[in-house]
């Protein structure tokens, strides 16, 4: 048994779990049939740090097969699943995730990943591209380029660039087409409400659900929560969103004053500090927190732990807090609902935003020597590819454009 604690029965389940990922993951698929004949990935070294699932292990494994040299950490301490790790580590696949990690853990597998010296980077949240920026900077003259997959690690990324300080290009997967309307939308719909059921195994139908944003991730737990029959109420700090919000049909208002009415509560903006003690106080007793953002800063812990008297393990998952006049309910230790309480999002999902990773790994490398350090959105071209694909194995066809309908849509004459 090795310092990871690795079982035969422990690697079985993640080899299963990795086997049923693949299966449904036709795009990535394609993607790796392709790697495999070209070999684009040869001679490269790719650092990852992602939530160490399925889904991701199946990227890993296409990226070996375009020849690559991985190793991978977790993104965030309680994402990652332990059997699907252990299976990595026994094809060989350099693995430094374990489930649980303490914040010095975290950080020495991320070190341990860029201590393989990668060429490339792909990253979920960004702290590998920031450790790079970072105590690690000597290492980022080798860094031909980075891609990041989610909102809040861009929101960042493009500062920096803003700031001048971005040391290689980062590609913006999360911007893609192909991640953010199915991925954002779908995935994070479905998978945020699969955390939240399993962890409280309550009923949604007639409850008011408050979803603080409502960006593409809101959108789709919003959705959802409709679709469970919840009375949805958003709030926001975008006029726009605000705007489309209800006109969609949801209620839209402060969240002071959704604090006094919501039974479940769901941040996804990718800021901090979006429920604090000012709305703890003005909650129901027995009103349910839970944060789909990627950092554990949206609902302020250390608020709730100060007003409260104490706390305890209510069932798996969740956390009571006994603040003498009611009790409130955290899940997840607030950090991401549906990796840290689920599976994550849907494996259909996660193979275009996967495929989109694939694509930016070989796009960096073919084009990296003329690329500046600057955020890039994943080129069209490649968007569409994914998009083309996933219509493919849906068995899906659509019309397309002839000669003469091409020629009017770019010639201003033709309208007249």
């Amino acid at each position: 048994m090795s310092e990871f604690g690795r079982r035969t029965s422990d690697i079985e389940s993640g080899y299963r779990k990795i086997e049923w990922a693949e299966r449904h993951m036709k795009v990535l698929a394609k993607i790796r049939e392709e790697f495999a004949k070209e070999k684009p990935l040869e001679g490269f070294r790719i650092g990852m740090a992602l939530h160490v699932e399925a889904k991701t292990a199946v990227l890993v494994k296409t990226l070996i097969e375009g020849g690559a040299d991985v190793a991978i950490t977790g993104c965030n301490p309680l994402s990652s699943q332990d059997d699907v790790s252990n299976a990595l580590r026994d094809i060989g696949i350099k693995c430094y995730s374990k489930r649980g990690m303490s914040e010095e853990e975290y950080y020495s597998a991320l070190n341990k990943v860029l201590d393989s010296k990668p060429d490339v980077v792909i990253d979920d949240g960004a702290d590998l591209i920031f450790l790079l920026h970072g105590e690690r900077a000597k290492l980022a003259d080798k860094i031909l380029g980075a891609s990041e997959e989610t909102t809040t690690g861009i929101i960042r990324l493009r500062a920096m660039e803003r700031e001048g300080v971005l040391k290689f290009p980062v590609i913006d997967v999360n911007d893609a087409k192909t991640k953010y309307l199915f991925d954002n939308r779908y995935g994070t719909g479905q998978s945020t409400w699969d955390g939240i059921l399993r962890s409280t195994n309550l009923l949604i139908a007639g409850k008011k659900v408050v979803v603080a944003g409502y960006g593409w991730c809101g959108r789709g737990i919003a959705m959802r929560a409709r679709g469970l029959g919840a009375k949805v109420i958003v709030t926001e700090v975008d006029e726009v969103r605000a705007l489309e919000a209800f006109m969609d049909g949801y209620e839209v208002m402060p969240m002071l004053d959704a604090a006094k009415i919501g039974d479940i509560f769901i941040t996804a903006t990718g800021d901090k500090d979006v429920i604090t003690a000012e709305h703890f106080k003005l909650m129901k007793d027995g009103a349910i927190l839970a944060n789909s953002g990627h950092f554990n800063v949206e609902i302020n812990i250390p608020d709730l732990e100060r007003l409260s008297k104490a706390s305890r393990k209510a069932r798996e998952g969740v956390t009571e807090y006994d603040l003498g006049d009611k009790k409130l309910y955290l899940l997840a230790e607030g950090r991401l609902v549906n990796l840290v309480a689920g599976d994550g999002h849907p494996v259909e999902v996660m193979d275009m935003s996967f495929s989109d990773q694939a694509l930016s790994a070989r796009y960096i490398i073919e084009n990296h020597e003329k690329l500046e350090k600057k955020v890039y959105r994943l080129p069209e071209e490649l968007d569409r590819k994914v998009a083309r694909l996933k219509l493919e194995v849906l068995g899906v066809k659509i019309d397309s454009l002839t000669e003469e309908q091409k020629r009017y849509l770019s010639d201003w004459r033709e309208g007249t």
